[in-house]
């Protein structure tokens, strides 16, 4: 009898998701690293009664454990791996911060599934306003773009967007005035760094080609 050995990233994807839609831009009040570790505080509306101590929150799509919070601030202990991998370390007071908790099981998934991991950065090539929309270009790696094809979903800064159109080395979306008033985007400048995610099923299909076309051919018998 054979068994199934599940994968550790899909067993938290499970029991851990956010959907994208950002639910409060807070304010970086303090950012304080060392050698090993950094610790944010973020000032935020969100409901203190609703987050406790060890909750999930994405900061800027990154998954934070809270670590602190009093009745409008939120900490959070950053890893020097998250500090590697992410646009965090370059925040500063004053800084705006997309913020969502974790999704609970009964909630509606509005954006698309997001796991709070951040694939790699991107940069901020071209902003452009078509009439109500705001046409945002960004810059990747020829690894990130892989997972990304027209009209399919990515997280920008914990952001769910639809991507616009894609190449080799960049993408665009077109953001409308909503998303743009309720998240960071507006105070995006050219040459900014944002994080992204890149769409969770685009890359388990990916893995599974990829293993497909490196398993052995069976020979046939006779």
């Amino acid at each position: 009898m054979g068994y199934w050995v599940a994968d550790p990233l899909l067993l938290h994807s499970i029991l851990l998701m956010f959907t994208g839609l950002i639910e409060d831009v807070g304010e970086v009040s303090r950012m304080r690293s060392n050698k090993s570790s950094a610790v944010l505080e973020i000032n935020t509306r969100l409901p203190p009664r609703s987050i406790a101590v060890g909750a999930s929150i994405a900061v800027n799509g990154a998954c934070l454990t809270v670590v602190k919070k009093n009745a409008r601030a939120l900490a959070f202990e950053i890893s020097p791996e998250t500090l590697k991998r992410t646009s965090l370390e370059t925040l500063r007071p004053g800084s705006l911060v997309n913020l969502e908790r974790s999704m609970r099981w009964h909630d509606r998934i509005g954006g698309h599934l997001v796991t709070g991991h951040v694939d790699g950065l991107a940069t901020v090539r071209a902003i452009e306003q078509k009439g109500d929309f705001s046409f945002f270009t960004f810059g990747v790696t020829e690894e990130l773009a892989l997972f990304m094809v027209a009209k399919g979903s990515v997280a920008v800064d914990g952001i769910s967007l639809t991507v616009n159109s894609c190449g080799a080395r960049q993408f665009s979306v077109a953001v409308i005035p909503f998303t743009l008033k309720h998240t960071n985007l507006r105070a995006r400048r050219l040459g900014d760094k944002v994080n992204i995610e890149t769409d969770l099923i685009g890359k388990y299909v990916h893995k599974f080609v990829t293993l497909k076309r490196m398993a052995p051919v069976p020979k046939r018998r006779g």
